[in-house]
């Protein structure tokens, strides 16, 4: 460094260490630490202890500022150095490109001068071309000469099917033709890869029947390919020869794409006419093409009902068939590395999932989409194709991959569950217009083996809905619980309008009981009988469901509409059983509680022997609707007795009639109690004997003393403490001998106490009507007895 740099140097750390207007930032350094210094210091000097060692501080800090101030001088002269270096180094770099400049100046003018003696070999080079081109066709004159004839012997080997010598021809005769170019295009170092348009086109008309030849040659070898699944099994030969042609072809590809390249990866020279043919691409393509041309002879009619299941069926034997080719013979006639076995399973597979989807667009039926789902489901994917195990080591049947998409199965399943539903539709309202036309014959109900009335319609549903379940068990679990499920929504929609012919039958009987059939409660009795099968069948189908997997869980119970219409179906045949025995016993019920009832006492036998004749028909009910109506049976006689007596067609007039109505009530009683107990002997026995309530009215009308009513009156309200005001001011009437005042204490008591009904009680009053009374109409000025 010179002196005048050093001085420089000196200058701008000068310039650098002393502050100025032109540095704030130092400013505001310095007033942030005079700040923290005062801090510190206040801090430090708060106590008076501290000021003792006010010397040593200061000295402490001396040596501080004075270590700073030295390190930063270091640090600004190592940097100084630095940039004084660089500046060397940027004058002795602009020197050298000064002589750069000055030589490179010297090359242009040099050879400005060597171009002007480069011209009079341009046409020297020309003649050097022509003279190339002239020796290149003199030379290849006899092969141009031997092309067409060479041509037509390739074409006849390629008609005879002599396509291993046909091809050798051909790769001939190709050879020629990439020398004719090459030779055109230029030798050695020449720069020249083109061709003019002229020149190209000359060569390739020259050369068109080559390309003939390569069409005619791949029409014929795909042609034997295509046959080989067929063919190969009399003569394998022209097979072998086409896969040996494509070995050819392919290898002589992969020569022109990696040979004809220059050090930089791009193309030389242009690949020749036509190439890369990727024949081994094709081969498989032309497989997969013989393979769906199979399925393409299918006709839509020739498939369509039980013709599908049989397609079905030839498909798997010719796959399987063509399948022991391949492995067992082609397999043999190709390289390894082919794989041709798993290239044909691909292909078929691919073929089916078209094929299938085709097939499943259509208006199937339910047993094609039974057929459908069965062989994809279980044929398919089973020892007898694809899982066979011979197979295991060539391939992976998840590689493959499913036939159907899982949302194409469910859609297919619903299909098929919506086909089955139009089916059990129709069978069930054709069932059920049978059973109308068995209610109108002249004969009893079949009775079967348990000895009860039945039809043929809850054998119908019931094998109906059960095959319907097995057969959709052979395809899985979820489709057996939705073909259920739609059964019993079925059956539900069948009993609503079962209930809805039950009623209109009890309305045409009503209507005239002479002209319609004399086996009218037969039928109402087969029709409770059939409810109670139908409702068997019901639970037996969710046992099923219940029995599945865990993708049951959802179908846990029954669902109630099914179970809601037979109770509904059942309740309605029952009360037109009854309402027939009302009308069985209107005669004998027109006579009780009457003056010749009293005087003669032989209804209730009456009574009884329309009992005998309607419980002997219960009798064919099938359990536990049989005992519903022998109970409703004797509810219903006890009701009509206790309500003919609150029509009070008998007033007593005195202690004696009192007595003898009373002694007859009790008497009537025993009678139906014994028949009652007759009737139960082959049944459950009721808790509480309905027959038992009147006694109890009988005790009420013998009481003796009016006075004791009350006491009487209090016991029957325990024993049956759904009686009302009514029925006990009726009770009363019939005795005759209730004096104002106490019958209103009897009803005073009666709306005082109104105890809450027991647990499993069944009130019997409200089913007695009273009569409205007919006594004159008085003011409310006091309780009106």
């Amino acid at each position: 460094m010179s002196h005048g740099d050093k001085n420089d140097c000196d200058c701008n750390e000068a310039d650098v260490l002393v502050p100025g207007e032109a540095w704030p930032e130092l400013e505001r350094a310095e007033g942030l630490a005079r700040g923290a210094a005062l801090k510190w210091a206040s801090g430090v000097f708060c106590r008076p202890e501290n000021l003792e060692r006010l010397g040593y501080y200061r000295k402490r800090e001396s040596q501080r500022t004075s270590s700073i101030n030295s390190r930063l001088k270091s640090v600004v002269q190592s940097y100084l150095e630095g940039v004084d270096w660089g500046l060397g180094q940027l004058r002795e770099a602009r020197a050298e490109l000064r002589d750069v400049s000055h030589a490179m100046h010297k090359v242009r003018l040099e050879c400005s001068k060597n171009a002007e003696g480069t011209l009079p070999l341009e046409t020297l080079r020309e003649i050097s071309t022509n003279h190339c081109q002239l020796l290149a066709a003199v030379s290849n004159l006899p092969r141009l000469y031997s092309v067409r004839n060479m041509v037509l012997e390739t074409e006849r080997l390629v008609e005879s099917r002599r396509l291993l010598e046909a091809h050798a021809r051909l790769m001939e005769l190709e050879r020629w033709q990439d020398e004719v170019l090459l030779q055109l295009r230029g030798f050695g170092g020449s720069s020249r890869t083109t061709l003019s348009v002229e020149d190209d086109k000359l060569v390739q008309d020259f050369f068109s029947g080559v390309g003939r030849l390569v069409e005619a040659l791949a029409k014929e070898m795909w042609a034997v390919v295509g046959s080989g699944l067929t063919q190969s099994l009399q003569n394998p030969t022209p097979f072998v020869s086409a896969v040996r042609i494509v070995e050819r072809e392919e290898a002589l590809d992969q020569f022109f794409l990696e040979e004809r390249r220059d050090v930089y990866g791009t193309h030389s020279l242009p690949m020749p006419p036509g190439r890369p043919r990727c024949w081994r691409d094709h081969f498989f393509k032309v497989l997969e093409e013989t393979v769906a041309a199979r399925f393409r002879s299918a006709s839509y009619l020739h498939t369509r009902g039980p013709g599908l299941a049989g397609h079905l069926s030839a498909l798997q034997h010719s796959i399987m068939s063509d399948l022991g080719t391949v492995r067992n013979l082609l397999e043999q006639c190709v390289p390894p590395h082919y794989q041709l076995t798993k290239a044909y399973l691909h292909a078929c597979h691919r073929c089916l999932q078209t094929h299938l989807s085709q097939i499943i667009g259509w208006e199937l039926q339910s047993g094609e989409i039974f057929a459908v789902l069965n062989w994809v489901l279980h044929i398919y994917n089973s020892s007898e194709m694809m899982g066979d195990p011979a197979l295991a080591a060539v391939l992976d049947l998840e590689e493959l991959g499913p036939l159907i998409s899982q949302e194409g199965l469910e859609q297919l399943q619903n299909k098929y569950v919506q086909s089955v539903r139009k089916s059990v539709s129709e069978w069930m309202q054709k069932a059920l217009e049978v059973e109308l036309t068995d209610w109108q014959r002249d004969q009893e109900p079949d009775i079967d083996h348990e000895g009860c009335y039945h039809t043929s319609l809850p054998t119908i549903i019931s094998q109906m809905l059960e095959e319907n379940a097995r057969v959709a068990l052979m395809i899985g679990e979820t489709l057996r619980d939705q073909t259920i499920q739609m059964g019993l929504y079925e059956m539900e929609n069948l009993l609503a309008r079962f209930r809805d012919a039950i009623v209109e039958f009890g309305k045409e009987h009503r209507k005239d009981p002479t002209a319609n059939s004399k086996f009218y409660l037969h039928y109402l009795l087969a029709c409770i009988s059939n409810c109670i099968i139908l409702k068997t069948s019901t639970e037996s189908l969710h046992q099923q469901v219940g029995s599945g997997s865990r993708a049951s869980v959802r179908y846990s119970r029954i669902p109630p509409g099914p179970l809601t219409a037979l109770d509904r179906a059942v309740k309605k045949a029952c009360r037109l059983v009854m309402d027939q025995l009302l009308l069985d016993l209107q005669p004998c019920l027109t006579e009780l509680l009457s003056r010749t009832w009293l005087a003669q006492g032989d209804v209730i036998p009456k009574v009884c022997g329309v009992l005998e004749h309607h419980c002997e028909l219960y009798s064919r009910v099938r359990s536990p609707c049989r005992q519903r109506l022998q109970e409703e049976c004797q509810r219903l006689t006890v009701v009509e007795y206790v309500r003919a007596l609150m029509q009070k067609k008998l007033i007593c007039r005195s202690d004696e009639d009192r007595q003898q109505l009373a002694q007859q009530m009790v008497q009537d009683a025993q009678q139906l109690k014994e028949h009652f107990q007759s009737m139960e002997a082959d049944s459950t026995v009721t808790e509480v004997n309905p027959a038992a309530l009147i006694p109890v009215l009988a005790d009420l009308i013998k009481l003796k003393d009016p006075g004791l009513l009350t006491l009487e009156v209090s016991g029957l309200i325990s024993k049956y403490p759904d009686i009302s005001e009514d029925h006990v001011s009726a009770l009363l009437d019939v005795r005759g001998d209730v004096p104002r005042g106490i019958r209103g204490t009897v009803l005073c008591l009666l709306e005082q106490s109104a105890p809450p009904l027991p647990p499993g009680y069944r009130p019997i009053f409200p089913d007695i009507l009273v009569p409205p009374s007919s006594m004159p109409f008085c003011l409310p000025t006091a309780k009106c007895a």
